[in-house]
């Protein structure tokens, strides 16, 4: 069972995908939200979802107060399953039926304070590097950037503009997090 940690919809249940994804546990979602409102990244902020699966870590951020929620996940079914999480909460989080690299590929609309990427356990660091690069025009000059994999993962490659912050690890799972580095800040690789 899945739900909603705090928020206006806390307590609520969700659906998840039968197979496909590898939902945020509560206890993942609870550490990486405490320290996103400790520094002042939710409420009223505008937030990408990326690889949303059932689109919890979305539908956790429009619990919390974010002004607004896109959630971008390639799989249909998984898709279609936080759409109709998006109707059992009663939250108005936009759900976008298409591949990361694609939806991160069109001109930026709208520029995002948060970034929070749970990608399938196997992607490769390529391919999440590409994703990553792809994502830095879509970025606020004091955006952040998280990014949840397997323990024995390694850290993210880091686009030039991002600069790494922090680390923190539950169970099998590790969370990096990154800020977009001041223009004409150079961050060490």
């Amino acid at each position: 069972m899945m739900r909603i940690v705090s928020g206006t919809a806390g307590g609520i249940t969700l659906q998840v995908p039968k197979s496909g994804t590898r939902p945020t546990s509560e206890r993942v979602r609870e550490g990486i939200f405490s320290r996103l409102e400790h520094y002042g990244y939710v409420d009223d902020c505008v937030i990408l979802d990326l690889y949303a699966g059932s689109g919890a870590l979305g539908l956790e951020a429009k619990s919390r107060g974010a002004r607004r929620v896109i959630g971008v996940e390639a799989h249909r079914p998984a898709a279609q399953i936080a759409i109709a999480n998006t109707k059992i909460t009663g939250l108005d989080v936009e759900i976008v039926n298409q591949k990361a690299e694609t939806y991160l590929a069109t001109e930026p609309i709208e520029l995002f304070d948060v970034a929070m990427l749970d990608p399938p356990y196997d992607i490769t660091d390529n391919q999440l590097g590409v994703v990553l690069s792809l994502l830095v025009p879509h970025l606020k000059d004091d955006a952040m950037v998280v990014v949840e994999r397997a323990k024995k993962a390694h850290e993210p490659q880091w686009p030039a503009s991002l600069k790494a912050d922090d680390v923190r690890n539950w169970g099998d799972t590790r969370v990096w997090s990154a800020v977009v580095a001041p223009e004409g800040t150079r961050v060490e690789a």
